[in-house]
C-alpha cells in the first residue's frame, strides 16, 4: 500500500494497470486486481476519476461547485479542505488540511487513524478559531464533508458551501498539489514509525511551507506573507 502511494504520488494519472505494470521496477508484485482493491482501501484514484479519500454517503446532500469562472484574490474569500493517506511503519493515518484558497497558506490541520468526520471538524474549527471564517468552503463530496457536524459547523457559521463536481481532479486542484509536495519533500523521505513521529515531521513541514518555502505562483514569496500582507492592505484600505 505505502508502495503503490509513492508510484501514484510521482505518477498521479496511473490507473490501477499502469501501477501494476510499475510495481516491479521496485521489486513488489501484484496484480491489477489486487491493486484495485488496495487503492480503494486508501481511498486512491487516479487524476483523472477525481480524488476520492472519502467515499461519498448516499443519503447526505450534495452541494453546487461554486468556484467556477470566479476570481478569488483575496485571503478569506475561498478556503479549501482535503484528506490524504499518510503511511507508518505498522499501518497508515489520514492526513486533512484547511487551506486558503488565495495564498495557499495552510490554516488548520489534524492527523487520525480513521475517516471519522471528528477529526475534520476539529481542523475547521481551529481554523474559523484563529482566522476568521471564510465566504466560501470548498471541498469533494466526501462523507465527512458532507456529514451533519461539518455542514452544521458551516452553516452556523454563515459560510457558504461548494463542493467538487463528480471526478473534476481540477477543481481542488491546489491542495492536491500541496498532498504531493508534503509526500515528496517530507514523507517519502523517512520511514515513519508511529503517529507521533508522523505529527512531528508534518508540522515542521507545515511551518517550513507557510514561512519559508518559495512559492511560484506567490511571485516566490511564501503563504505567510501573501495571507498576511494582504489582510493588512485590506485592513488600510
Amino acid at each position: 500500500m505505502n508502495e503503490i502511494d509513492r508510484v501514484l504520488t510521482k505518477y498521479p494519472f496511473f490507473g490501477s494497470r499502469q501501477i501494476a505494470a510499475y510495481l516491479p521496477r521496485n521489486g513488489f508484485q501484484a496484480g491489477r486486481h489486487r491493486v484495485r482493491r488496495l487503492m480503494g482501501l486508501m481511498g486512491l484514484q487516479a487524476i483523472y476519476k477525481g480524488p476520492n479519500t472519502s467515499k461519498k454517503h448516499p443519503q447526505h446532500r450534495i452541494y453546487p461547485y461554486l468556484l467556477r469562472k470566479l476570481p478569488i484574490t483575496r485571503p478569506n474569500h475561498v478556503w479549501c479542505s482535503d484528506i490524504t493517506y499518510i503511511p507508518v511503519r505498522r499501518g497508515f493515518l489520514y492526513l486533512v488540511a484547511i487551506m486558503d484558497w488565495a495564498t495557499r497558506k495552510i490554516l488548520a490541520w489534524r492527523l487520525s487513524n480513521t475517516l471519522d468526520a471528528s477529526f475534520c471538524v476539529e481542523a475547521l474549527n481551529e481554523a474559523i478559531a484563529k482566522y476568521g471564517k471564510p465566504e466560501i468552503m470548498n471541498t469533494d463530496q466526501g462523507s465527512q464533508f458532507t456529514g451533519t457536524a461539518w455542514i452544521t459547523t458551516l452553516t452556523e457559521a454563515d459560510v457558504k458551501i461548494s463542493m467538487d463536481g463528480r471526478g473534476r481532479y481540477l477543481d481542488n486542484i491546489f491542495i492536491e498539489r500541496l498532498w504531493r509536495s508534503l509526500k515528496q519533500e517530507a514523507v517519502y523521505l523517512h520511514e515513519l514509525q508511529d503517529g507521533f513521529q508522523a505529527k512531528r515531521l508534518i508540522d515542521s513541514w507545515i511551518g517550513f511551507y507557510n514561512a519559508e518555502r518559495p512559492h511560484t505562483a506567490l511571485e516566490k514569496g511564501t503563504p505567510d506573507n501573501a495571507y498576511f500582507d494582504a489582510l493588512q492592505m485590506n485592513h488600510a484600505a
